[in-house]
């Protein structure tokens, strides 16, 4: 049957009491007999009295009030605390306005829902890459292959000053990239040119971030990869060997100078301090010729004939030095005296003679006629 039918004939009954209407529900009642139920569990009896119910009621709601707003409080205190490592700086926001304390590492505490912490690490060195191709000076294309890596440096302006730091970080790497290379040629920036190119990228980017202020440090820009595009990279890449080539042919050509000129120094120095010895020999030779000479003269004015004679002997031993052979020729007749002298200074000498280096004597010898070295006089 019905939930609110009679039943048994005692009368009508529904959930809320012994009711013979079939209106809606006492709400009052039913709140008023929870209470009565909640005051009997905290008293240990239950009261059906509408005074003595309400005076509990109104004590266990304190109680409940005291309990749950000291758990709040707790609650409350417990979320306010936080922890900031050796690595992290912070800033704080109370009611949206920055303080100018930086929070530093330790432990804090901040009143939630009023202060909001801003927390960052200042210390990791952090890496974004960058690629893109762009014109040279030269009007060509280049590709560029870069690493930027930056530190917070200040983490009030880095959290407040710019809504996104790193995207404006890519952006002025962009602009300063580009703003280099097309100022640059191209064999520059594929060759030897890359490392200033990337100091250069570094100094211009760190510029456009100190002139936003995003506190942001830019520490390096290195410069993975620069390359002609794929359409074109087997040419240039022949163009490179070349120049490499070039190089490497310039280097061999510097070491074996740096080799042969301080020989060939070396030689003309010794032909320098020969000729110095020649010229200091023939000036000392001619200069004891001409003192023998003067000598001499002097013997010869008070010896004439002496002299003479013994001069001429002296060129005869001269020529006949260098001589084998001499053809003497006799007066009296259309003979010509022979002598072998090559033929004479062959034969073994005897131990026991003296030999005069100026004339031989032997068994072949001819004596001269008596006038003949008055005549060859």
């Amino acid at each position: 049957m019905a939930w609110n039918e009679p039943n048994g004939g005692k009368g009508d009954k529904d959930p809320w009491g012994n009711r013979k209407d079939q209106g809606p529900p006492d709400l009052d009642e039913a709140f008023r007999k929870l209470q009565n139920s909640l005051s009997g569990m905290f008293r240990g009896k239950g009261s059906t009295g509408e005074g003595s119910g309400g005076g509990g009621a109104k004590l266990i709601s304190a109680k409940i009030i005291s309990i749950a707003g000291a758990g709040l409080l707790l609650l409350y205190f417990v979320m306010g605390v936080y922890q900031v490592d050796q690595q992290e700086r912070g800033v704080v926001l109370r009611f949206g306005k920055a303080q100018e304390a930086i929070i530093l590492p330790g432990l804090h505490w901040n009143p939630p829902l009023i202060d909001r912490v801003l927390i960052e690490n200042v210390t990791q060195v952090r890496s974004r890459p960058h690629d893109s191709e762009m014109l040279t000076e030269d009007e060509n294309i280049v590709k560029v292959k870069i690493t930027v890596q930056y530190v917070i440096s200040d983490v009030r302006k880095y959290k407040l000053q710019v809504r996104d730091p790193d995207e404006s970080l890519y952006q002025a790497t962009e602009s300063a990239i580009r703003h280099v290379v097309g100022s640059t040629e191209m064999h520059e920036v594929l060759t030897e040119g890359r490392a200033a190119l990337g100091e250069e990228v570094r100094i211009r980017t760190q510029r456009y971030m100190d002139a936003y202020g995003t506190g942001i440090q830019v520490t390096t820009i290195n410069i993975d990869e620069t390359a002609p595009p794929d359409a074109v990279r087997a040419a240039f890449d022949d163009v490179i060997r070349a120049r490499e080539d070039e190089v490497r042919v310039r280097n061999e050509a510097d070491a074996y100078a740096n080799q042969i000129v301080p020989e060939a120094r070396g030689e003309a120095q010794r032909y320098l301090e020969e000729a110095q010895g020649y010229k200091q020999r023939v000036m000392s030779e001619s200069t004891g010729e001409a003192e023998r000479f003067n000598k001499l003269y002097t013997e010869y004015r008070l010896a004439p004939e002496v002299t003479r004679d013994r001069m001429y002997i002296d060129m005869m031993e001269a020529v006949m030095s260098n001589s084998t052979k001499v053809m003497i020729d006799v007066e009296g007749g259309n003979n010509i005296l022979y002598l072998p002298l090559d033929k004479i200074m062959q034969r073994p000498q005897d131990s026991n003679e003296i030999v005069n280096p100026r004339i031989r004597r032997s068994s072949n010898s001819v004596n001269l006629p008596p006038n003949t070295r008055r005549d060859r006089r």
